[in-house]
Protein backbone atom coordinates (compact mmCIF):
# COMPACT_ATOMS: atom_id res chain seq x y z
CA UNK A 1 0.00 0.00 0.00
CA UNK A 2 2.95 2.68 1.09
CA UNK A 3 3.93 2.01 -2.77
CA UNK A 4 1.06 2.57 -4.35
CA UNK A 5 0.87 5.51 -2.13
CA UNK A 6 4.00 6.77 -3.41
CA UNK A 7 3.22 6.09 -7.19
CA UNK A 8 -0.15 8.05 -6.68
CA UNK A 9 1.56 11.05 -4.97
CA UNK A 10 3.93 10.95 -8.10
CA UNK A 11 1.56 11.06 -10.31
CA UNK A 12 -0.23 14.20 -8.49
CA UNK A 13 3.39 15.99 -8.26
CA UNK A 14 3.30 15.32 -11.97
CA UNK A 15 0.31 16.60 -12.68
CA UNK A 16 1.01 19.73 -10.19
CA UNK A 17 4.21 20.69 -11.88
CA UNK A 18 2.08 21.37 -15.60
CA UNK A 19 2.08 25.04 -16.23
CA UNK A 20 -1.36 24.49 -16.91
CA UNK A 21 -2.75 22.59 -13.46
CA UNK A 22 -4.17 25.81 -11.85
CA UNK A 23 -6.19 26.77 -14.72
CA UNK A 24 -9.44 24.55 -14.31
CA UNK A 25 -9.14 26.02 -10.77
CA UNK A 26 -9.25 29.61 -11.67
CA UNK A 27 -11.14 29.61 -13.98
CA UNK A 28 -14.18 27.63 -11.59
CA UNK A 29 -13.47 30.79 -9.59
CA UNK A 30 -13.64 33.59 -11.70
CA UNK A 31 -16.75 31.73 -13.55
CA UNK A 32 -18.57 31.59 -9.76
CA UNK A 33 -18.09 34.80 -8.44
CA UNK A 34 -18.82 36.37 -11.89
CA UNK A 35 -21.83 34.89 -11.92
CA UNK A 36 -22.89 34.95 -8.28
CA UNK A 37 -22.55 38.82 -9.25
CA UNK A 38 -25.02 38.61 -12.80
CA UNK A 39 -27.69 37.02 -10.17
CA UNK A 40 -27.01 39.39 -7.35
CA UNK A 41 -27.77 42.29 -9.98
CA UNK A 42 -30.10 40.66 -12.35
CA UNK A 43 -31.64 38.08 -11.05
CA UNK A 44 -34.00 39.57 -8.78
CA UNK A 45 -35.29 36.94 -5.64
CA UNK A 46 -34.37 34.21 -7.86
CA UNK A 47 -31.66 32.73 -5.51
CA UNK A 48 -31.99 33.08 -1.82
CA UNK A 49 -28.60 31.58 -0.01
CA UNK A 50 -25.24 30.59 -0.99
CA UNK A 51 -25.82 26.88 -0.52
CA UNK A 52 -28.85 27.09 -3.00
CA UNK A 53 -26.50 29.68 -5.34
CA UNK A 54 -23.52 26.57 -4.69
CA UNK A 55 -26.15 23.39 -5.59
CA UNK A 56 -27.44 25.38 -8.51
CA UNK A 57 -23.28 25.52 -9.79
CA UNK A 58 -22.57 22.30 -8.79
CA UNK A 59 -25.58 20.45 -10.88
CA UNK A 60 -24.95 18.75 -14.40
CA UNK A 61 -27.48 20.95 -15.32
CA UNK A 62 -25.75 24.64 -14.25
CA UNK A 63 -21.63 24.41 -13.87
CA UNK A 64 -20.88 20.93 -12.88
CA UNK A 65 -20.94 19.96 -16.75
CA UNK A 66 -18.29 22.01 -17.47
CA UNK A 67 -16.33 21.10 -14.19
CA UNK A 68 -16.63 17.59 -15.58
CA UNK A 69 -15.05 19.03 -19.14
CA UNK A 70 -12.38 20.34 -17.15
CA UNK A 71 -11.39 17.47 -15.13
CA UNK A 72 -11.75 15.47 -18.66
CA UNK A 73 -9.33 17.62 -20.59
CA UNK A 74 -6.81 17.43 -17.76
CA UNK A 75 -6.87 13.85 -17.00
CA UNK A 76 -7.25 12.28 -20.68
CA UNK A 77 -4.10 12.25 -21.55
CA UNK A 78 -2.06 11.30 -18.38
CA UNK A 79 -0.97 7.71 -19.88
CA UNK A 80 -1.29 8.77 -23.48
CA UNK A 81 1.16 11.39 -22.68
CA UNK A 82 3.31 9.37 -20.85
CA UNK A 83 3.34 7.53 -24.77
CA UNK A 84 4.19 10.44 -26.69
CA UNK A 85 7.04 11.78 -24.82
CA UNK A 86 8.41 7.61 -24.26
CA UNK A 87 8.43 8.21 -20.72
CA UNK A 88 6.10 5.69 -19.82
CA UNK A 89 9.65 3.05 -20.46
CA UNK A 90 10.83 4.90 -16.78
CA UNK A 91 8.28 3.82 -15.23
CA UNK A 92 8.20 -0.18 -15.90
CA UNK A 93 11.43 0.00 -14.77
CA UNK A 94 11.01 0.54 -11.01
CA UNK A 95 10.24 -2.74 -10.15
CA UNK A 96 6.17 -2.04 -10.21
CA UNK A 97 3.46 -4.13 -12.01
CA UNK A 98 1.93 -2.40 -14.77
CA UNK A 99 -1.65 -2.42 -12.89
CA UNK A 100 -0.44 -1.18 -10.28
CA UNK A 101 1.15 2.37 -12.40
CA UNK A 102 -1.85 2.73 -14.14
CA UNK A 103 -4.24 1.83 -10.85
CA UNK A 104 -2.08 5.18 -9.52
CA UNK A 105 -2.74 7.16 -12.47
CA UNK A 106 -6.51 6.52 -12.32
CA UNK A 107 -6.14 7.27 -8.71
CA UNK A 108 -4.82 10.40 -9.47
CA UNK A 109 -6.96 11.13 -12.17
CA UNK A 110 -9.89 10.88 -9.63
CA UNK A 111 -8.52 12.96 -6.65
CA UNK A 112 -8.08 15.73 -8.85
CA UNK A 113 -11.69 15.25 -10.19
CA UNK A 114 -12.76 15.46 -6.93
CA UNK A 115 -10.52 18.32 -5.77
CA UNK A 116 -12.37 20.43 -8.45
CA UNK A 117 -15.29 19.75 -6.76
CA UNK A 118 -14.43 20.76 -3.47
CA UNK A 119 -13.15 23.81 -4.68
CA UNK A 120 -16.28 23.91 -6.42
CA UNK A 121 -18.32 23.98 -3.62
CA UNK A 122 -16.01 26.60 -1.63
CA UNK A 123 -15.60 28.95 -3.87
CA UNK A 124 -19.67 28.36 -4.63
CA UNK A 125 -20.34 28.99 -0.87
CA UNK A 126 -17.91 31.79 -0.38
CA UNK A 127 -18.79 33.63 -3.55
CA UNK A 128 -22.96 32.96 -2.68
CA UNK A 129 -22.36 33.93 1.27
CA UNK A 130 -20.80 37.55 -0.32
CA UNK A 131 -24.12 37.95 -2.74
CA UNK A 132 -27.00 36.38 -0.94
CA UNK A 133 -26.31 35.42 2.67
CA UNK A 134 -26.01 32.58 4.50
CA UNK A 135 -29.92 31.50 5.66
CA UNK A 136 -30.13 28.12 4.71
CA UNK A 137 -33.67 26.38 4.67
CA UNK A 138 -34.16 22.70 6.33
CA UNK A 139 -33.28 20.80 3.15
CA UNK A 140 -30.22 23.19 1.74
CA UNK A 141 -27.56 20.46 2.79
CA UNK A 142 -29.51 18.14 1.57
CA UNK A 143 -29.84 19.69 -1.60
CA UNK A 144 -26.23 20.71 -1.71
CA UNK A 145 -24.86 17.21 -1.02
CA UNK A 146 -27.47 15.95 -3.79
CA UNK A 147 -26.38 18.18 -6.43
CA UNK A 148 -22.51 17.97 -5.99
CA UNK A 149 -22.59 14.02 -5.32
CA UNK A 150 -24.83 13.61 -8.54
CA UNK A 151 -22.33 15.75 -10.68
CA UNK A 152 -19.02 14.37 -9.08
CA UNK A 153 -20.29 10.53 -10.73
CA UNK A 154 -21.30 12.23 -13.37
CA UNK A 155 -17.91 13.67 -13.81
CA UNK A 156 -16.17 9.98 -12.82
CA UNK A 157 -17.73 8.17 -15.39
CA UNK A 158 -16.57 10.38 -18.30
CA UNK A 159 -13.27 10.91 -16.83
CA UNK A 160 -13.15 6.89 -16.42
CA UNK A 161 -13.83 6.92 -20.47
CA UNK A 162 -11.46 9.43 -21.50
CA UNK A 163 -8.93 7.12 -19.16
CA UNK A 164 -9.78 4.32 -21.60
CA UNK A 165 -9.67 5.81 -24.81
CA UNK A 166 -6.07 7.13 -23.75
CA UNK A 167 -4.85 3.65 -22.74
CA UNK A 168 -6.43 2.03 -25.96
CA UNK A 169 -5.34 5.16 -28.68
CA UNK A 170 -2.15 6.42 -27.03
CA UNK A 171 -3.49 9.71 -28.04
CA UNK A 172 -4.47 12.41 -25.88
CA UNK A 173 -6.03 14.20 -28.43
CA UNK A 174 -8.53 11.41 -29.63
CA UNK A 175 -9.38 10.87 -25.75
CA UNK A 176 -9.88 14.11 -25.07
CA UNK A 177 -12.42 13.98 -28.30
CA UNK A 178 -14.30 11.04 -27.79
CA UNK A 179 -15.08 11.89 -23.91
CA UNK A 180 -16.09 15.77 -24.82
CA UNK A 181 -18.27 14.26 -27.47
CA UNK A 182 -19.63 12.09 -25.12
CA UNK A 183 -20.05 14.58 -22.39
CA UNK A 184 -22.10 16.75 -24.82
CA UNK A 185 -24.35 13.96 -26.27
CA UNK A 186 -25.23 12.66 -22.81
CA UNK A 187 -27.63 15.80 -22.49
CA UNK A 188 -29.14 14.42 -25.49
CA UNK A 189 -32.40 12.69 -25.25
CA UNK A 190 -33.50 9.93 -27.74
CA UNK A 191 -36.86 8.66 -26.88
CA UNK A 192 -36.51 4.83 -27.53
CA UNK A 193 -36.12 1.76 -25.17
CA UNK A 194 -32.79 0.15 -25.97
CA UNK A 195 -31.44 3.45 -25.13
CA UNK A 196 -31.92 3.42 -21.26
CA UNK A 197 -29.02 0.37 -21.04
CA UNK A 198 -26.81 3.27 -22.75
CA UNK A 199 -24.18 5.12 -20.73
CA UNK A 200 -25.50 8.93 -21.17
CA UNK A 201 -28.85 8.98 -19.64
CA UNK A 202 -27.54 6.93 -16.62
CA UNK A 203 -24.94 9.46 -16.19
CA UNK A 204 -26.68 12.23 -14.23
CA UNK A 205 -28.10 10.43 -10.98
CA UNK A 206 -29.81 14.11 -10.09
CA UNK A 207 -32.48 13.60 -12.23
CA UNK A 208 -34.02 10.62 -9.17
CA UNK A 209 -33.46 13.69 -6.69
CA UNK A 210 -37.04 15.46 -5.25
CA UNK A 211 -39.25 12.90 -6.91
CA UNK A 212 -37.76 13.95 -10.70
CA UNK A 213 -38.83 11.60 -13.45
CA UNK A 214 -36.48 9.51 -15.34
CA UNK A 215 -35.62 10.50 -18.71
CA UNK A 216 -36.55 7.19 -20.34
CA UNK A 217 -40.09 4.94 -18.82
CA UNK A 218 -38.43 1.92 -16.53
CA UNK A 219 -35.17 3.51 -15.41
CA UNK A 220 -34.71 3.71 -11.48
CA UNK A 221 -31.94 4.77 -9.79
CA UNK A 222 -30.58 1.37 -8.97
CA UNK A 223 -31.17 0.36 -12.28
CA UNK A 224 -28.97 3.53 -13.17
CA UNK A 225 -25.95 2.53 -10.68
CA UNK A 226 -25.94 -0.70 -12.26
CA UNK A 227 -25.98 0.08 -15.49
CA UNK A 228 -23.26 2.94 -14.70
CA UNK A 229 -21.23 -0.07 -12.77
CA UNK A 230 -21.30 -2.12 -15.57
CA UNK A 231 -20.18 0.62 -18.26
CA UNK A 232 -17.21 1.34 -15.12
CA UNK A 233 -16.11 -2.41 -14.97
CA UNK A 234 -15.96 -2.73 -19.09
CA UNK A 235 -14.27 0.72 -19.10
CA UNK A 236 -11.56 0.03 -16.27
CA UNK A 237 -11.04 -3.97 -17.63
CA UNK A 238 -10.31 -2.70 -21.20
CA UNK A 239 -7.89 -0.04 -19.92
CA UNK A 240 -6.03 -2.95 -17.59
CA UNK A 241 -5.75 -5.99 -20.30
CA UNK A 242 -4.55 -2.94 -22.65
CA UNK A 243 -2.25 -1.73 -20.79
CA UNK A 244 -0.32 -5.15 -19.49
CA UNK A 245 -0.70 -6.88 -22.78
CA UNK A 246 0.97 -4.10 -25.12
CA UNK A 247 4.70 -3.78 -25.84
CA UNK A 248 5.95 -0.14 -24.79
CA UNK A 249 9.50 -0.90 -25.47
Amino acid sequence: MLSFNRLVLNEWLKMSKKRSFFIPYAIIAVALVALAWAFNRWGGDMIGSAFEYTAIMSSTNGFGQFTAMLAVIFTAGLVASEHSLGTIKFLMIRGQSRGKVLASKYAAALLFTLSLFVWLMAVGIAAGAAFFGTAASAGSWQDLAVAGGSAFVYSVVYVTLGFMMGVLTRSTGAAMGVSMAAVVLGSLTIPKSFYKYVLFPNADLSVYSNGGHPPIEGMTLPFSIAVLAVYMVLFLGASFVTFKRRDIA
